[in-house]
């Protein structure tokens, strides 16, 4: 009976301290790893957390932004962090539910990288074009992409992000042919349709509604199955012509994999409370995003159900990373 009385005992004492750790944490500043170039809803969503979290926890949230390969740098920079809660990743449906299934290898193991703590926001997604591209809605801008197939262009924040994955559902809905032009981060993607030099975007409303509202692009319809609060005069594009489309993308904290629970669960817990705000849900749905968190288990069942979503769709369209 010594053996198993041992045990408990030195159960007890990792519990103890683990929940002491959590309480004391944070005493020094935390990193909140976005695994994109600045500009994009990635980014904005972290940074507006970043701020809200730094205020709650007495500590600087200080955004790190390490971008390239379709966010799996700054994902993996979270993998091999010391588990302490001292670097988290602002992850989105592409780095956790959409790279494992496109991308043969990650330098991470997917499943057992990273512990997730809450969602922060959907991100309904805007097909926008430059206003020079002659086109007032959808049903138009299909008409001159049949009419010139292989000559329009457009632009996303990485081979097989959210974006890209949305465009050639739409490519594959409607019988264009559009050409891919992959970017390293929404920001740099939506800086070239700006200037033209893409007729196209896929970007979410998060991130481009301000030129949206300004006049410099043009929003046609937005991917989610209900028009978004930011942007309530354009049409979804199930309203457009294409019945059941829906793909929206989101943005959410996850910590690396070996992170005590007891401080998962008080991240997760600042999180949710942080982002229930009136300030912070106002600021946020202003942009176009849709606030929502959950827990560390329903954040993480989202992942694996998203995961399969997306899996089944890039199989089907044969979508690849190139």
């Amino acid at each position: 009976m010594k053996k198993p009385l041992k045990f408990l005992a030195l159960a007890a004492l990792c519990l103890s301290a683990a929940g002491a750790l959590a309480q004391a944490w944070p005493t020094r500043p935390v990193t909140l790893v976005v695994p994109f170039p600045p500009g994009g809803g990635t980014d904005t969503g972290a940074r507006i957390l970043a701020e809200q979290l730094g205020r709650k926890w007495g500590q600087p949230v200080l955004v790190d932004n390490r971008g390239g390969a379709a966010g799996q740098i700054g994902a993996d920079i979270v993998a091999k962090a010391r588990p302490d809660g001292y670097t988290l990743l602002m992850g989105n449906i592409g780095t956790q539910a959409i790279n494992p299934v496109l991308y043969g290898k990650l330098p991470y193991d997917p499943d057992k990288a990273f512990a997730p703590v809450s969602l922060v926001a959907e991100l309904p997604l805007a097909m926008m074009i430059n206003p020079a591209v002659p086109a007032k809605n959808v049903q138009e801008f299909v008409a001159l992409a049949k009419a010139q197939p292989g000559k329009l262009s457009y632009s996303s924040s990485g081979a097989g992000g959210g974006p890209h994955l949305a465009a050639e559902m739409f490519k594959d809905a409607t019988g264009t042919y559009v050409l891919h032009v992959p970017y390293r981060g929404g920001g740099p993607a939506i800086s070239d349709l700006l200037a033209g030099h893409v007729q196209l975007s896929f970007m979410t409303v998060f991130e481009a509604s301000s030129q949206i509202k300004a006049g410099k692009l043009r929003a046609l319809a937005v991917t989610s199955d209900k028009r978004v609060a930011a942007l309530p005069d354009v049409p979804t594009l199930a309203e457009s012509g294409l019945p059941g489309f829906n793909s929206i993308s989101w943005i959410g904290i996850l910590a690396p994999a070996a992170t005590p629970r007891e401080l998962v669960e008080k991240i997760s817990a600042d999180i949710r409370e942080t982002v229930a705000r009136e300030e912070v849900k106002e600021k946020l749905a202003q942009l176009g995003a849709v606030p929502l968190t959950n827990t560390p288990a329903q954040f993480a069942a989202m992942i694996d159900k998203d995961r399969k979503r997306y899996g089944q769709i890039i199989r089907e369209r044969h979508i690849t990373a190139n």
